[in-house]
């Protein structure tokens, strides 16, 4: 491992700050990484290796440096954001190659704190399904590359779990940052309608947000902090590793020795049934669900098995939203370079807005059905995937239905807080039979990111996890 790959962005933006090394040192450990192990990983379309050395000694020469949350943090950028100077292909061949004018504000928002992008990463085509493979290049789990990394963050998630940055940026409308947040073993953010900008076209029907990948939750609410609009002092206050900081249970290596402060005891509701009639959560992925109901329950959580009152036509809601928001996303896009599943799914799209399934209505009934669910608890705890990810290998070949199907019995669970627009966070916890790490799912209201990430933060403290594969420290499996 080189001296700074491998890092948690707290530790890094700390050391840049204090002027312990420079950005540009920072990122080319973490560009070696990339050139040495990404060939088998798959994380990464685009590397940006001589801008970013370029845009690391410009944040090094910057005034400003010690008020920088993210001063000189590499971090990586899915490919369905704009990065100035370089193409948007949202992982297919009909978009344009044409490079960016100009950056998309969360990345305009991660360079003004001083985070420097190395680079763009895999998604499946037009971002639909939870398996980043295509015409451009598959990502693959760094825990066990023969698995896929899951979508359609998969190849921001990929580059978080293997070290290459320890920050990256994705997008949820279905699942597509906390899926492959848990097949990776990261935190994944999504965050609640309007904290965060969207800007992402259509939004699938408002059911699709931007939020960071990170292997800590300090991690994550810095990153969180910057997206959303925080000040720059409030991001760096957030830190565990700014003196006297209330919040969070530490870097992986500095801070969970320490403890943290108990903050206020909630009331947690705990649910294995999964939202889509006749789908199953599997034994293994139940099991460390309820073992983190047991350990929140030791910590003095009130803690009771209660399920949320999905409404029976969820899963026709929910599939007509998403194939939905895909139609919205291949208007005007050459349908013979789209991929067979693609194509199909925007004609169900299509046919799902002519018989009337795109109501907006949907999400403000499903609300109005949770409301008296979360007026009793304060936070859902949830297994975060139902069954193991699918083999890493080329899915966007595969017919329709079957990667249909294949997503939904492995990811019932994060849909709901798409179309209800409420913050859920995937975080690891646990460790599943077959060496994957294991994953939970916590949902809250409206407003209540910082809590599900103080939350995160006191299990992250009561049950550590490695933060990243080992494909970091031994490049042999990599």
């Amino acid at each position: 491992m080189t001296a700074w790959a491998g890092r948690t962005a707290v530790e890094i933006s700390d050391a840049v700050r204090r002027k312990e090394v420079t950005p540009r040192e920072v990122v080319g450990d973490h560009l070696a990484g990339i050139a040495a192990r990404d060939g088998r990983i798959g994380a990464f379309r685009v590397v940006r290796a001589a801008a970013a050395l370029d845009e690391a000694d410009a944040v090094g020469a910057r005034d400003d440096l010690a008020e920088l949350p993210l001063a000189g943090v590499p971090v990586a950028v899915k490919d369905n954001l704009a990065v100035r100077g370089e193409s948007t292909r949202n992982g297919s061949a009909a978009t344009s190659a044409a490079p960016a004018a100009e950056d998309h504000v969360l990345v305009a928002r991660l360079r003004a704190a001083g985070a420097v992008v190395v680079g763009l990463t895999h998604v499946p085509e037009l971002c639909v399904f939870g398996t980043t493979d295509g015409v451009h290049g598959t990502a693959r789990n760094p825990w066990d590359p023969a698995r896929t990394a899951g979508g359609s963050s998969g190849g921001s998630a990929a580059a978080v779990a293997a070290g290459f940055v320890p920050l990256a940026i994705g997008n949820d409308g279905m699942g597509s940052l906390r899926i492959p947040a848990a097949h990776c073993g990261l935190i994944g953010l999504k965050p609640g309608t309007g904290r965060v900008p969207r800007d992402l076209g259509g939004g699938w029907y408002g059911m699709s947000e931007n939020g960071p990948l990170a292997t800590t939750t300090a991690d994550a609410r810095l990153m969180f902090a910057v997206l959303a609009g925080e000040t720059a002092r409030d991001a760096v206050a957030e830190s565990p590793a700014a003196p006297g900081s209330p919040r969070g249970a530490g870097t992986a290596d500095a801070g969970r020795g320490s403890g943290t402060a108990p903050g206020p005891r909630l009331r947690i509701a705990f649910s294995t049934r999964a939202p889509i009639t006749g789908v199953r959560v599997g034994t293994a992925y139940a099991a460390l669900a309820r073992e983190a109901a047991r350990a929140l329950s030791r910590a003095g959580h009130h803690v009771a098995l209660a399920h949320p009152p999905y409404p029976l036509s969820f899963g026709a809601v929910v599939l007509a939203h998403w194939a939905g928001g895909t139609a919205q996303d291949a208007e005007g896009l050459d349908a013979r370079l789209l991929a067979p599943r693609t194509r199909r799914h925007a004609a169900v799209g299509r046919l799902a807005g002519r018989l009337g399934m795109l109501r907006s209505d949907h999400s403000a009934a499903l609300n109005r059905r949770l409301e008296p669910f979360f007026d009793t608890y304060d936070v859902l705890l949830t297994p975060a995937l139902a069954r193991r990810g699918a083999a890493a290998g080329a899915w966007h070949e595969r017919g329709w239905l079957a990667n249909v199907l294949m997503n939904t019995a492995c990811s019932p669970m994060t849909p709901p807080w798409n179309l209800s627009g409420r913050p859920a966070l995937a975080m690891p916890f646990g460790s599943l039979p077959t060496g994957l790490p294991g994953s939970v799912q916590l949902v809250g209201r409206p407003g209540s990111e910082h809590q599900l990430l103080d939350l995160a933060a006191e299990l992250e403290h009561l049950h550590p996890w490695e933060r990243t594969a080992p494909t970091l420290r031994d490049p042999a499996r990599a």
